[in-house]
């Protein structure tokens, strides 16, 4: 398994895998510095996924997934030397309950891990090893969800183009090669519209908390060369009164509910809300694996509350140097 296999999905790679090694992109750090960590235990998944140094619904569960596969291979021969493929398997199973602690909203993560157990329990009852099929499984996840987000563009696009070009749309938080495996969700829909040349201007939210918006989507929108404006959240119902234009406003999804009901960043609502006024096109782009038919409805939904720092503190010159007056 190498790098070839994110070819062709975006000139962004969040994700690197290359068996054993995973490396991420720490989106912390975005747009200022570009760096690469590395992720060689569930442990380091579980704290880049609990920080936000990985975040979108789908990279989520691709980095889960992968960390306990760069574990498992790191160290191969102890877990060989368990005795029994039993022990593995308890082993990887009590690994997928830990990760699964570190986000709770994003489904996607949990689907891979009732997914990754299943395939380790069928290896353990046909007598093959569990860590090859853990592995396997693991990596084939990561192939799935770039075709996924390709399908997802491509079909997004000409459900936009129905309305004829050239074509402006707006989107929320960041959905992209960042948020995924890889071409992105909502803002893969965009990353095909621009490619298909049927696309005249991106706008784009700031988005609280972290302005993911403003950090992360402008980055990818600025390394893809698609022509883009930033704007406040509380300015976009003001946006599409003053520009007709807008066809569509695109967003992704952490969780859809059996009826419908979608959970997404903080600002989908009232962007949604707009959107039905105004009369534009609102598109909720995701994979099936973001899909929960457990749950009725988004009441049942269970929406994580971030720490306030999040909101109340930035980075940037410390209190005790500011000089009154």
């Amino acid at each position: 398994m190498s790098l070839l296999l994110l070819e062709g999905a975006s000139k962004l790679q969040a994700i690197r895998w290359v068996r054993p090694r995973l490396d991420i992109l720490d989106q912390l750090l975005l747009p200022h510095a570009s760096t690469y960590i590395g992720i060689r235990t569930s442990a380091d998944g579980h704290r880049a996924i609990a920080t936000m140094q990985t975040r979108g619904a789908p990279a989520i569960a691709i980095v889960a997934a992968l960390s306990l596969a760069a574990e498992l291979l790191g160290s191969y021969e102890k877990v060989s030397a368990m005795g029994a493929e039993a022990a593995a398997a308890a082993l990887i199973e009590q690994r997928l309950d830990y990760l699964g602690t570190s986000r709770p909203t994003a489904v996607n993560l949990f689907d891979a891990i009732t997914k990754l157990k299943a395939v380790v329990s069928r290896a353990l009852a046909s007598g093959h090893s569990v860590v090859d099929a853990y592995v396997d499984a693991a990596e084939a996840m990561l192939a799935a969800d770039v075709a996924d987000n390709q399908n997802i563009g491509r079909f997004g696009a000409e459900f936009i183009e129905r309305h004829g070009g050239p074509l402006k749309v707006l989107t929320h938080c960041n959905t992209g090669a960042l948020a995924t495996a890889g071409h992105g969700t909502a803002l893969g829909i965009i990353r095909s519209l621009h490619g298909s040349g049927e696309l005249e201007h991106v706008f784009f939210t700031e988005t609280r908390p972290y302005n993911q918006g403003a950090r992360l989507t402008s980055y990818e929108l600025l390394v893809e060369g698609i022509p883009a404006t930033m704007v406040c959240d509380s300015a976009v119902s003001a946006l599409l009164r003053s520009d007709p234009s807008i066809r569509a406003i695109v967003v992704g999804a952490d969780r859809v509910a059996r009826n419908g009901d979608t959970a997404n960043k903080i600002g989908t609502y009232q962007l949604a809300i707009a959107a039905r006024f105004h009369g534009r096109d609102f598109i909720v782009a995701a994979p099936t694996t973001s899909i929960d038919l457990e749950m009725e409805s988004g009441e049942d939904i269970v929406i994580e509350e971030r720490g306030m720092d999040e909101v109340l503190v930035t980075e940037g010159f410390a209190a005790d140097s500011v000089v009154d007056g």
